[in-house]
């Protein structure tokens, strides 16, 4: 049966949105399952006003069957087999006939006892309790009250829809009692509309200018948009983040073509487009990435007839642009090293000092990685894009558009005449702000940004700043992202943990935690990060986890680890491979290290155990240091069929104490090599089973 829900609110913020759709789902999938309620299908959608829940749902829960006991048997049954009052009490308080009690066997012994039906609960019933559960449960960033209502919410309610089987459920929340009836579009058609089911809910609201489906409202977007530009052949800037939060900010999406004075065009397109898009949410126009005298933008009105929203956001942008024309030419008067000199006075962190401190900083990480990774050509130019990269914090223009802090800082150092190394690694060095953001395109802005995020992160960690659930107030986890996305991207092969401590070098006695404590929280925080992101990309978490085994040396190994676990999992040979592995670990569980001494190998399969190992060791070893992980383990399954003989011809735990110590040895120098390319123990294959050794072997 049929289940529609809408909690209609004030305008929601599309962040609110976003996030309440999930809680939605979930909330109702875990009350429903809890309930034994079939779910067939669940699905939610929202407008700016509305939470929208629908689904198809069983009628109840289905009868079922269960067993009440009463005294124990020997208390209710007389020896002849007869009830005693104390059974016959029993079968009064059940409404029981008496010939239905019997014996019933539980753990605790026999009990006197009967099998009753029990009928299932209605799903309407089960919902008007879980309604106020779910609605009530739900998180925002920020809450409010309003009125005289105890109640904290994203915003405030104005009503409760709520219909299952095309009746309203008895549910209430915030105040309102659930019905059948919603209303129309705010100011296009407010009227009050009544819905039985969703397929007449959604098209009264449709015929009263909402549409509630937010992938419809996006390609009714897209299609204006197209239909818009078509005369002047041209495209819109791409912003996916500003149509993400357009589609849920309106219900009845309205595309507003207009213009600006083609005398803006000076500006930069950065300056243009985030102008247009911060202020009021506009897309710019553009034609072989030229901006265009154009705009588009999204209203929430079914027309605009007298060109009124597009003379009124023509109007504000006007003066918006000659506000950042005039902050482009003044801001262009100081050069950026006079401006750098500003820093120290602006403060980056109570605990690690002002942006100048940040600064110095930033110069010896970003040289001590170019001389790491052979990049000396690149080194004078980094140094130089570390010492301004921070200057346009001082800018009108940034003070106004943050969002366009570091690219603000390269058009200004292009304008001054810099070489194009250093003006390039200024307006990369924030990127990428998201795994789904490009890289910096040179080596120079790569370093640097690198150099600045991992800046952040051990100052923040190193000062006890805590990253959980929600709350990452410094952006650690974000710019952790970024450190690993321009690795992996770029290639850049260098010691993590090594870079690590140039870091903690570099700042000294500033941080409030023990070097040694950083460290380690550093590396934990990453190796989250990296698996994080590997599983994102949509490799077997096991393989990500064995990946990570050995440890984060070199981040870009992670990612090679697991392709090549990844491109040998079906391979005939990986998975009794791995069971081999996993039987050696077991073997060697809880035992110190011991050293191989050739002199005391008695069998032949030892000594060709010991020769193997040497040679695959020493084919190996070279492509596990420069990453080829891939080759390495090709290389090393050949150890396979000479264990497997050892194993079926030798007895590890011999009785003599010395042969013993040495076969342990042998087997740990084994597993220690085998480390070096993935921690085999962590992958999980299919229908494994722990091996022991036959006669302790």
């Amino acid at each position: 049966m049929e289940f529609l829900l809408e909690l209609l609110t004030e305008e929601l913020p599309a962040s609110h949105i976003r996030s309440a759709r999930e809680q939605l789902e979930s909330g109702f999938r875990r009350e429903l399952d809890e309930a034994r309620i079939e779910v067939r299908s669940l699905r939610t959608l929202a407008t700016p006003r509305r939470l929208i829940v629908t689904g198809d749902l069983a009628e109840g829960q289905e009868d079922r069957e269960e067993i009440v006991t009463g005294p124990p048997l020997a208390i209710a049954k007389a020896p002849d087999g007869s009830l005693t009052p104390a059974g016959k009490g029993f079968a009064r308080s059940q409404g029981v006939d008496e010939s239905l009690l019997g014996p019933v066997r539980t753990p605790k012994g026999e009990y006197l006892g009967f099998t009753r039906r029990a009928k299932g609960t209605p799903t309407a019933e089960i919902l008007a309790a879980a309604v106020p559960r779910v609605l009530g449960s739900l998180a925002f960033p920020k809450l409010m009250r309003w009125a005289e209502s105890p109640l904290r919410f994203s915003r405030p309610i104005h009503g409760l829809l709520c219909v299952f089987g095309g009746a309203p459920v008895a549910a209430s929340f915030a105040g309102f009692q659930a019905g059948d009836e919603t209303v129309g579009h705010r100011i296009a058609a407010p009227g009050r509309i009544k819905a039985a089911d969703f397929a007449s809910y959604r098209q009264a609201l449709a015929q009263s200018s909402v549409i509630i489906d937010p992938e419809e409202r996006r390609r009714m977007i897209l299609d204006q948009i197209e239909a818009a530009l078509a005369p002047v052949k041209a495209r819109v800037y791409p912003d996916p983040g500003l149509l993400d939060d357009l589609t849920l900010n309106v219900e009845c999406p309205l595309v507003i073509f207009g213009a600006f004075p083609e005398s803006f065009l000076s500006l930069p397109l950065e300056v243009l487009s985030t102008a247009m898009r911060e202020g009021q949410k506009l897309f710019s126009v553009v034609r072989d990435k030229k901006q265009l005298p154009y705009f588009l933008g999204v209203a929430d009105a079914p027309a605009d007839a007298k060109g009124l929203i597009r003379r009124g956001n023509e109007r504000v942008l006007r003066a918006r642009l000659e506000d950042a024309r005039f902050f482009w030419d003044q801001d262009r008067k100081v050069p950026l090293a006079d401006r750098a000199e500003g820093l120290e006075s602006v403060l980056f962190q109570e605990k690690l000092g002002t942006y100048e401190d940040k600064t110095q900083r930033l110069k010896k990480i970003v040289g001590y990685l170019c001389d790491r990774l052979g990049a000396a050509g690149e080194r004078e130019a980094a140094v130089e894009a570390a010492s301004l990269c921070k200057a346009d914090l001082l800018t009108e223009m940034v003070k106004e558009f943050s969002g366009l802090q570091g690219r603000m800082g390269g058009l200004y150092a292009k304008a001054e005449g810099l070489p194009p190394a250093v003006h390039q690694a200024i307006y990369e060095h924030y990127q990428p702000v998201g795994l789904d953001d490009a890289s910096p395109s040179t080596t120079a802005g790569a370093l640097l940004s690198i150099a600045d995020k991992m800046d952040s992160i051990v100052g923040g960690i190193g000062v006890g700043l805590q990253v959980s659930g929600s709350s990452d107030p410094f952006g650690l986890r974000r710019n952790a992202h970024g450190v690993c996305k321009v690795v992996l991207d770029r290639k850049l092969r260098f010691s993590f943990p090594l870079f690590l401590d140039r870091i903690l070098a570099v700042y000294g006695d500033r941080l409030t935690l023990a070097r040694p404590e950083v460290k380690a929280a550093c590396l934990d925080f990453f190796a989250g990060r990296l698996r994080f992101i590997l599983e994102k990309k949509g490799w077997r978490y096991d393989l990500v986890n064995a990946a990570l085994g050995p440890g984060i040396d070199q981040i870009l190994d992670v990612q090679a680890r697991v392709e090549a676990l990844d491109a040998l999992k079906s391979s005939p040979q990986f998975e009794p491979f791995i069971l081999m592995v996993k039987r050696i670990n077991n073997i060697l569980k809880g035992l110190p290290a011991a050293k191989v001494n050739a002199d005391l190998f008695v069998e032949k399969e030892e000594r060709e155990l010991a020769s193997t190992l040497s040679i695959v060791g020493s084919n190996a070893q070279p492509m596990i240091a420069r990453g080829d992980f891939a080759r390495a383990q090709g290389i090393i399954f050949k150890l396979q069929p000479v264990l497997n003989t050892f194993f079926e011809k030798v007895l590890v735990m011999a009785e003599d104490k010395k042969i013993r110590q040495n076969r342990l040895g042998l087997l740990q120098s084994i597993s220690k090599m085998l480390l070096g390319i993935a921690d085999y123990s962590q992958v999980v294959v299919e229908g494994e089973r722990t091996a022991k050794p036959k006669g302790g072997r």
